[in-house]
């Protein structure tokens, strides 16, 4: 194999660009980032992004929809390490919750800051959040109803509660907030809700 064929291949100019959008949404706020600072921290010409993302808001969707693969890829690799127990898995997706909330850039849920930016309906970036939030939901009540639960919607509603309560909570005072006591939260509904004589 030859030396270039060994070589990464270089970001595009089209990555680039979200990975730039990507910080600055999220570090700064969407409406405090313009355009023309996005273009000049990433280097190249306005056009360059226009031929990409015809608007601001084409932008900001894209960002999002990356995130919301990425964030569903790292659940996935969770979810494989867990095995196949239920509870075992809800468990190992709050203690990386709790992780990602206790890194020093955490600036909240990227999904729940988007759709307090814009609260319109009619907004992509809105729809994109609800979305993401629906899929959440998906995927918690499928685990509800493989421990089982009771009343696996119910629990899975108070598991969605619990974990954006916990981004809000870790935005404000990161591990030293209610984010410290998710975990155990977390354990509590689940032994709470499980059907009686359901394997632990």
């Amino acid at each position: 194999m030859s030396r270039t064929a060994r070589t990464p291949e270089a970001p595009t100019v089209r990555e680039r660009l979200l990975d730039t959008a990507a910080e600055l949404f999220y570090r700064e706020g969407v409406r405090a980032v313009g355009v023309d600072r996005v273009v000049a921290l990433c280097g190249v010409a306005k056009t360059s992004l226009y031929r990409h993302f015809p608007t601001k808001d084409d932008l900001l969707v894209a960002v999002l929809e990356r995130d919301d693969r990425q964030y569903w890829t790292n659940w996935d690799r969770v979810a494989a390490g867990a095995g196949a127990d239920a509870a075992a898995e809800l468990q190992a997706h709050v203690r990386w919750i709790v992780q990602y909330i206790g890194r020093p850039e955490f600036r909240g849920c990227a999904f729940l800051n988007a759709a307090t930016e814009f609260p319109a309906s009619e907004h992509p970036a809105r729809a994109v959040a609800l979305n993401h939030k629906a899929e959440l939901r998906r995927r918690l009540l499928a685990l509800a109803r493989r421990l089982p639960a009771r009343e696996p919607e119910a629990l899975a509603e108070q598991l969605v509660l619990l974990i954006d309560g916990a981004y809000v909570n870790g935005l404000l005072r990161g591990r030293r907030g209610a984010v410290r006591a998710l975990p155990d939260a977390a354990l509590a509904l689940i032994q709470a809700a499980r059907i009686s004589g359901a394997a632990p």
